[in-house]
């Protein structure tokens, strides 16, 4: 079975980098700056892990978070901001965040995340040889 991912951050930078490493597992991704133009893909088609920044115009993560969730409960929903506070943490937690996760980080972070994930999600995935030492910032 083949993941399906969809990367959600107003920065393009965070897509084009974190695209390439999670199709590196196998995974399909599609990569989304638009909070709007996200949503509109989300209610065509159910993703397995939805990866979301927290802070964005328009329409914050906790509500992509809130929208995932009452469309498929099971979607595991990853949760990336660099404006890490404990209350933000708890609150995506408590309406169903799978985990969350404080900018910079490496891209591994991220894809021991999204294994873990599909661990939960009946799916084995492996994490590719090599250490990606780059950090993916705001």
């Amino acid at each position: 079975m083949t993941l399906k991912i969809l990367i959600l951050d107003d920065e393009p930078i965070v897509g084009k980098r974190l695209g390439p490493a999670l199709d590196n597992m196998g995974c399909r991704t599609e990569a989304f700056t638009d909070p709007r133009a996200a949503l509109e893909r989300l209610h065509e088609e159910i993703f397995d892990i939805v990866v979301t920044d927290i802070r964005m115009d328009d329409i914050d993560g906790i509500g992509v978070l809130e929208q995932v969730m009452q469309r498929s409960p099971k979607t595991k929903v990853i949760m990336i901001t660099g404006y890490a506070t404990m209350e933000v943490a708890r609150e995506a937690l408590a309406k169903g965040a799978f985990d969350f996760l404080a900018k910079p980080f490496k891209p591994d972070q991220l894809r021991e995340m999204i294994v873990r994930a599909a661990r939960e999600l009946g799916v084995e995935l492996t994490m590719p040889v090599g250490d990606d030492r780059t950090m993916v910032n705001d």
